[in-house]
């Protein structure tokens, strides 16, 4: 697949541009999901369970960008989970890849706009609490925007009310319901050993950090770190969708 040209890379979109993306795809299927889930690295696989699926590639999707990682599959898959209808994307966008904010937050907005309530968003990241192993799974109940620090944030620019206020609010961006939720059902399944609850930090990536860089993101109060995530998880809170988000794995540094 070919990368994002500079092009791509600079422009943000309209309320009409977001629902021609998804007046496209309700038009071509009759699921209508309340449920969205971003599939991190290593958990595509969750997409292939759905029942009754129907499978769009990204490329084929008006507007929708392309997905250049390894391992990010580039599929829309709409479906059924346990009886719930939901819509799965089978790899994400990343700023490393060339492309700005808006870009890698643009299927969230068409989510909204296909009725979507719930966004659900897993990644694989690095664990930098001395306390986490191999393999720990880690609720996240805050984060840290080190992009949006330096202005890269996929809400500046012109705010259109349709999707959210001027001035939200992130304070309350996990959802604490489903984190209760999440940490029953784990009980429930004898998942809680390896069940953590922490910060997750957003760097631009592509490179891993330093020794050092990770003592600072420790001071910081930061408990993992990846280069994801946090922009799907701004513009769901934008448009008034609760978020349940855990990285996958969290990897030892």
């Amino acid at each position: 697949m070919e990368a994002p040209s500079a092009a791509s890379a600079q422009r943000s979109y309209t309320y009409e541009e977001y629902k021609e993306t998804a007046d496209w795809l309700l038009a071509k299927t009759k699921q209508r999901p309340k449920v969205a889930i971003i599939c991190g690295s290593g958990l595509g696989g969750l997409a292939d369970l759905l029942d009754n699926k129907t499978v769009f590639d990204y490329k084929d999707i008006p507007r929708f960008p392309t997905s250049t990682v390894a391992g990010h599959g580039g599929h829309l898959v709409f479906g059924s989970l346990q009886g719930c209808e939901c819509v799965c994307m089978k790899g994400r966008f990343h700023f490393y890849e060339g492309y700005d904010m808006h870009t890698v937050a643009y299927p969230v907005r068409v989510f909204f706009l296909l009725g979507v309530k719930t966004l659900i968003v897993t990644n694989a990241a690095g664990g930098i609490n001395d306390t986490y192993n191999v393999g720990d799974i880690m609720l996240i109940k805050d984060h840290i925007n080190m992009p949006g620090f330096a202005g890269h944030n996929p809400l500046c620019g012109h705010n259109d009310e349709r999707f959210g206020p001027r001035f939200p609010c992130i304070s309350d961006a996990y959802d604490c319901e489903l984190r209760t939720l999440a940490k029953k059902t784990a009980k429930e399944e004898g998942c809680n050993d390896f069940l953590k609850e922490g910060v997750y930090c957003m760097l631009a990536g592509p490179t891993y950090e330093t020794i050092a860089e990770c003592r600072v993101l420790q001071q910081l109060g930061a408990d993992a770190v990846g280069m994801s995530t946090v922009p799907e998880v701004l513009v769901a809170r934008h448009c008034g969708c609760v978020s349940w988000v855990c990285p996958s794995s969290p990897i030892r540094l």
